[in-house]
């Protein structure tokens, strides 16, 4: 049966990686729909994705692989297959309204499993859309036991990703720990600039002349994990601290569906604290 398959393949360079990569596809009899690659010449780290099809036999592929790959080499073959995921929400709709709604009519190819929030104003948007919404409230608990009942109510539905529509809580190491490199955040500023809480208000008193917006993997560090996607829009004298947070909205909203698709097409490798997109 004929399938079709993603193969991500991350190692250090050398000579002639990419006839080698698709010389095994060839020998496998796999016709190669699509192949990117790049090298990173200040580590010297070469990634390579290659969208597949053909009859695979996922064994002796990977053997071959790892027979042929230098040494440190990391191979992964994907099914090309839609993704699902669970969103986390506090009160802010627009990034939420906008995942349900281009889901909804197909722009955005993911099964959303559901919605999670630790309050309940979102409840009746997301039923709009009959996707389960469920209240874990933070209330009367410590940090490190509302992420433990979050991640066991996330769990239930085994998402491929975790998605923060403006989740406005910081996530403790052990929950981050639990899906690395799986849990997507939008942060409402042109990261670095403007780290952590209020970046529209601090964006206002420093008199800025672009805001934005970054889609980024969540790590230990305040957002500072590896960023994704990334855009800006132009604000002058007139703009309030509220008109920049109104104008804003459409950029994280856009910014953190483009993102999605990336990550939802493994299409973004993650090296150290940085991403690659092929």
């Amino acid at each position: 049966m004929i399938e079709h398959k993603i193969l991500l393949t991350e190692c250090p360079d050398d000579t002639g990686l990419v006839a080698k990569i698709t010389n095994i596809c060839y020998k496998h009899q796999l016709n190669i729909i699509k192949n990117s690659e790049f090298v990173d010449n200040e580590t010297k780290r070469f990634f390579m994705r290659t969208e597949l099809e053909g009859i695979f036999n996922d064994k002796t592929l990977l053997a071959d692989l790892a027979f042929t790959l230098p040494e440190g080499s990391i191979y992964k073959l994907l099914p090309k297959q839609r993704k699902r995921i669970v969103i986390l929400v506090t009160k802010e709709a627009h990034c939420l309204g906008d995942l349900l709604m281009k889901n909804y009519y197909g722009g955005l190819d993911v099964e959303i499993a559901a919605v999670i929030g630790n309050h309940d104003t979102l409840r009746g948007l997301v039923e709009r859309f009959d996707v389960p919404f469920h209240l874990v409230s933070h209330e009367n608990l410590t940090r490190v036991e509302h992420d433990k009942l979050l991640a066991e109510k996330i769990d239930e539905y085994t998402p491929d990703y975790i998605v923060l529509a403006k989740y406005m809580r910081v996530l403790n190491p052990e929950f981050v720990a639990r899906y690395p490199n799986r849990v997507v955040n939008i942060h409402h500023s042109f990261l670095p600039a403007f780290i952590g809480a209020k970046p529209y208000q601090r964006a206002y008193e420093r008199g800025v002349k672009i805001i934005g917006a970054t889609a980024h993997f969540v790590n230990d560090e305040l957002d500072e994990g590896p960023i994704i996607m990334q855009n800006v829009i132009n604000v002058d004298h007139t703009y309030t601290a509220e008109a920049m947070m109104r104008a804003g909205r459409d950029v994280e909203k856009t910014v953190l569906s483009q993102a999605l698709e990336l990550v939802l097409s493994d299409k973004v490798f993650v090296y150290k604290n940085k991403t690659i997109i092929l």
